[in-house]
């Protein structure tokens, strides 16, 4: 057990100090933001650093991410407004150029062509940026192009646009305008401009744009194809291990009766209960919020004829449905430490009943005060630092202000106080269990301890900072710690039934966790590919993600051992429903997160597909299908464990099954289809194209998204049937009375 320990506290270390390192350089190498963007003949002033970065802040206010994208990161409706300016700025330019032909760029013969396009490609991609001065100095015909890019993207955002589900005046003062112009500006100049002494940009040639020559780099080729190589010896190496270990834990007699039928409901548990309640509302309501979302990508402005963008604008509820995505699974994982954090310790710690009804209030002020605030926030009834801290930080999943990031994180803190105190005093018995308690203290801790890393950029930081702290927080907090969690808790939940023994479950824990952070941590840097990171960002993070997918192709096994515990013992009959809810999890974790993830984890598929329905596909089918699923199983298992009466499964069925069926026929019959599509476009074409509207609203990817209707039906009534049981069973629980 030392080597394995030794291997976990190695592969943590270790990672965190490359991540740190990466963190470091990109701090160092990041695009520069000049003090002054200037004509370059005349010195004339077109942009000031202070309108770049106020920009930035004004890109945040009207939703940032949740409106089109940047650098490949938000939503999928609107452009990506860095392709968006690259494309427009270099067809006004050639344009311009081929009026001396009397003609366009596109009507010219192919030696004009090129001859024109190379002119164009030494004035955008040559390094203009001088340290002495820290100027950027632009060409004529480059200002006569930012000039009408300008009056192009005000007028998107003044008018609107029903097309990107841009409401009417999402943003009227020319000020403002002016600064978010400046900030869109700077994108397109970082993925356009080679750095210094390289012939790539500083966004390795991100996006694809043929007007520019900004194609995949050899950097980008070379490590995708190691990743796949890694990969497969990986998968390997790991399924020999597994088949050479497996059947090496200690031998049990299945209990012929069920070890926890026994259990009491004490009153710190009760005081839980609650949490189901308002978790099964948050659920329903970000599912409204998807249906409303979704439909804003056929019908723009209005909802089946009524048009409600004025008060609840695309970007308003596609924040809401991702931001309670978040809210309500992660809720449900804090409950279930709270509720089993009793079970644990074997004792009631009766002044955790306080905390447990503080952290309940605490997380409907958050979730109604963020809401609340983000809703302020995009409406411009805030100023841009208040926007800051009470409205709308713009970053996807993590949208919500900073005083509520805040409080949200002092109340992690206490849930790391309250359930550490149960582990600790478990641990102190100094039994079997204790390899399994002490891998559980750490993930505990640790979820308290990487929430933090949302704190760590400013107001005014810049846009590789805050990808790379954003990063921190969604992939390794979420993707990270809460699932070794995860883990430890389905281990010691068996462990308890008497199906596993304390100590294999405590070994494969470890083991487990070690195998899974050595390539999530370092993992965590195939999100920056093309975000104004180094070359090593592309090395590192497309190797390690590659090592990412290598444990979830044994998923399979874990499918045949869970299906195998319900038919090992007549009393596992009482707990179908929430081991086919893990079933689920391993299934989904093998797809969305394993095959849809490597979809688009190397470089060269994330440099063509970034941002397209592609990325919706791994987003739902990974946080829903694996965490979504897995919290809801958690519910059940909860509430199994102290439900003195047998449950009514036909709801619980149709739940499961509607849920599931209803995820594989929106993928499949809507989302994949049009990734694929807009793939084909961006690596054929260019990256733009791919986000057009006369593409997305074309006949044929207008009947795709009609299509996911089936799927989002039959998913809807999984939703109905699931909170109706949830709601229902913890109301009667509530009701009991305490023994």
């Amino acid at each position: 057990m030392k080597k394995t320990w030794l291997a976990f506290i190695s592969v943590v270390i270790i990672s965190f100090i490359i991540l740190l390192g990466v963190g470091k350089e990109i701090y160092q190498t990041q695009p520069p933001i000049p003090e002054k963007v200037i004509l370059k003949n005349t010195g004339t002033i077109i942009y000031t650093k202070e309108d770049i970065q106020t920009g930035q802040n004004v890109w945040e206010s009207i939703g940032g991410m949740e409106v089109g994208s940047v650098w490949g990161h938000g939503s999928y409706v609107a452009p990506d407004w860095t392709a968006e300016w690259i494309h427009k700025e270099a067809v006004f330019v050639l344009d311009n150029w081929a009026k001396a032909f009397s003609t366009s760029y596109e009507n010219l013969d192919v030696e004009k062509k090129a001859a024109l396009k190379a002119r164009l490609i030494q004035d955008i991609r040559t390094n203009t940026y001088n340290e002495a001065t820290k100027t950027i100095s632009i060409s004529e015909e480059r200002y006569n192009a930012i000039k009408n890019n300008t009056a192009h993207f005000s007028s998107i955002f003044s008018e609107g646009n029903a097309e990107y589900a841009i409401q009417k005046k999402a943003l009227t003062d020319s000020k403002k305008l002016t600064q978010l112009n400046a900030f869109l500006f700077w994108t397109s100049w970082a993925a356009s401009t080679n750095r210094p002494n390289a012939d790539y940009t500083y966004t390795s040639n991100w996006p694809h744009e043929p007007l520019i020559d900004n194609n995949i780099t050899n950097s980008s080729v070379i490590w995708s194809g190691l990743s796949i190589v890694l990969l497969l010896l990986f998968i390997g190496i790991l399924t020999y291990y597994y088949l050479l270990n497996h059947e090496k834990g200690e031998l049990l007699d299945k209990p012929q009766s069920n070890p926890l039928q026994d259990l009491k409901l004490l009153p710190s548990q009760k005081a839980v209960l609650k949490y189901f309640l308002i978790i099964s509302l948050l659920i329903v309501l970000q599912i409204v919020l998807g249906i409303v979302t979704v439909h804003y990508t056929v019908e723009g402005q209005a909802f089946f004829g009524f048009e409600i963008s004025k008060f609840l604008p695309y970007s308003v509820t596609r924040t809401w449905h991702t931001q309670l995505a978040v809210f309500w699974i992660a809720a449900t994982w804090l409950a279930t430490g709270l509720f089993l954090a009793p079970m644990i310790s074997g004792k009631e710690i009766k002044k955790h009943i306080l905390g447990i009804n503080f952290l309940f209030i605490a997380l409907l002020i958050i979730v109604l005060g963020s809401m609340f605030g983000e809703w302020l926030g995009i409406h411009q009834f805030l100023s841009l630092t208040t926007n800051f801290f009470f409205g709308h930080q713009g970053y996807e999943y993590m949208d919500l202000g900073r005083f509520w990031q805040i409080l949200l994180g002092v109340g992690l803190v206490l849930w790391v106080l309250m359930v550490s105190q149960h582990i600790i005093f478990a641990i102190r018995k100094n039994d079997h269990s204790k390899t399994l308690l002490t891998i559980l203290l750490i993930s505990v801790m640790a979820i308290g301890m990487f929430f933090f890393s949302g704190l760590m950029y400013g107001e005014n930081s810049s846009l590789p900072v805050i990808n790379y702290w954003r990063w921190w927080l969604v992939h390794l907090w979420v993707e990270g710690f809460f699932e070794v969690f995860a883990t430890v808790v389905i281990a010691y939940i068996f462990s308890q039934m008497k199906i596993i023994s304390a100590k294999t479950a405590g070994r494969v824990s470890v083991a487990s966790a070690t195998i899974f952070l050595a390539g999530g941590i370092l993992g965590t840097l195939h999100h920056l590919y093309f975000s104004g990171t180094p070359v090593k960002a592309i090395a590192l993070g497309a190797t390690f993600s590659a090592l990412e997918v290598v444990p979830l192709t044994l998923m399979g096994f874990e499918i045949r051992e869970n299906w195998n515990l319900l038919k090992s013992t007549a009393w596992m009959q009482k707990y179908k429903w929430p081991i086919f809810f893990f079933i689920a999890v391993a299934f989904w974790n093998f797809m969305g997160a394993g095959v849809f993830g490597f979809l688009i984890n190397p470089p060269i598929a994330l440099y063509y597909i970034q941002g397209l329905n592609t990325t919706a596909v791994h987003a739902h089918t990974a946080l829903f299908g694996v965490y979504g699923m897995l919290g809801m199983g958690f519910i059940l298992i909860c509430l199994r464990f102290y439900s003195d009466r047998d449950w009514d499964n036909s709801k619980l069925k149709k739940a499961f099954w509607a849920l599931n069926i209803g995820l594989v026929a929106m993928v499949l019959f809507s989302l994949l289809p049009i990734g694929i599509i807009q793939a084909y476009t961006s690596i054929t074409k260019g990256y733009s194209f791919a986000r057009e509207s006369e593409l997305l609203y074309s006949p044929t990817i207008q009947t795709l998204k009609w299509l996911r209707m089936i799927g989002d039906i039959i998913f809807s009534v999984g939703i109905f049937y699931f909170c109706w049981f949830t709601v229902s069973e913890t109301i009667y629980n509530l009701k009991r009375k305490i023994k």
